[in-house]
């Protein structure tokens, strides 16, 4: 009997009982979570469930019409998909590189100390600071074929004869949105090193150096591994970013000229706000957020892998 009643007291409380005790917290959260609910599920399912509906121009949302899967199907089976598709890849991959590898050497760069090296700092996170609006515009101008600043400049330096169209060819257009991107973001990625590179143990430095190990040596075997984990999150912040990145290649060329720099997010508001197609728009926007979800889901991975590592140190 008494050993019953000693299993009572330890026994570990199940889920609805851990819920009935904490009632009185989630009472304080209630207000938060129907915010979230009405922001942000309601129109998730709005659009799951408008995928799986034709909506032609000449109808309104409520007039729309049960087709299924055929949207994703036409999606799927439209060549223009799969050219938006190697745009929004080569977009994305070679925005997270440059700017992760520019941050790494701007964040290495800084980590020592040199004269200036706030001022140096602050100048280098103007570019994170500038709204994306802004930058947008800016870069535009910059770019412009006929008075733009950097083709003046190519012209004056005997670089080039004649500006260059950087914009408006079908050939630059994407590599030079992704240059303003990787401006845009190489200071994220940073600050995210600069913060990874305090973790680093200056005693493992100074054993690799008196052991004869280089600079290179030492960064390899000894700094980076430090950095795998904000490395990782810094990545997948990255990836997200731009797979989801809308203002700059709407502002700068509206997904032009022909498509060149049409991204997924660029096509989906043009179905949604230019055509009115909103059941082939609400598919893309769902194949979007299959992939955010897929990248969010790695990203609490690797969060959660460093909170394991902290908890067994």
């Amino acid at each position: 009997m008494r050993g019953r009643q000693l299993d009572e007291v330890y026994r570990k409380p199940n889920v609805a009982e851990r819920a009935w005790q904490s009632r009185a917290d989630y009472l304080y959260v209630m207000p938060a979570i129907v915010v979230m609910l009405v922001v942000i599920a309601y129109p998730v399912y709005y659009t799951i469930e408008l995928s799986f509906f034709k909506t032609p121009p000449s109808l309104q949302l409520k007039d729309k019409i049960f087709i299924g899967f055929e949207n994703y199907t036409t999606i799927l089976g439209q060549a223009s998909f799969w050219k938006v598709t190697v745009n929004t890849l080569i977009w994305t991959f070679f925005s997270t590189l440059f700017a992760f590898v520019l941050g790494l050497g701007a964040a290495l760069a800084l980590h020592r100390e040199f004269v200036g090296r706030a001022f140096l700092r602050a100048i280098l996170l103007i570019p994170w600071v500038v709204s994306a609006v802004a930058a947008s515009y800016v870069w535009k101008w910059m770019y412009h074929s006929d008075f733009g600043a950097i083709g003046a400049l190519m012209v004056q330096l005997g670089v080039t004869d004649q500006p260059i169209n950087f914009i408006d060819n079908t050939t630059t257009a994407l590599p030079s949105l992704i240059v303003i991107n990787v401006w845009k973001e190489f200071s994220f990625a940073m600050i995210m090193l600069m913060a990874g590179l305090q973790t680093v143990p200056e005693q493992l430095l100074r054993a690799a150096k008196v052991d004869g190990a280089n600079a290179w040596q030492r960064f390899w075997h000894v700094t980076f591994p430090h950095l795998a984990g904000v490395s990782t999150v810094t990545v997948l912040l990255l990836l997200v970013t731009n797979f989801n990145s809308f203002i700059i290649p709407w502002l700068t060329t509206g997904g032009g000229p022909a498509g060149a720099t049409d991204i997924w997010i660029t096509q989906i508001y043009q179905l949604a706000f230019g055509r009115q197609r909103w059941g082939v728009a609400a598919a893309y926007s769902v194949l979007l957020f299959l992939i955010m979800m897929t990248l969010g889901y790695f990203y609490v991975r690797a969060l959660s892998r460093g909170d394991d590592k902290r908890e067994v140190a």
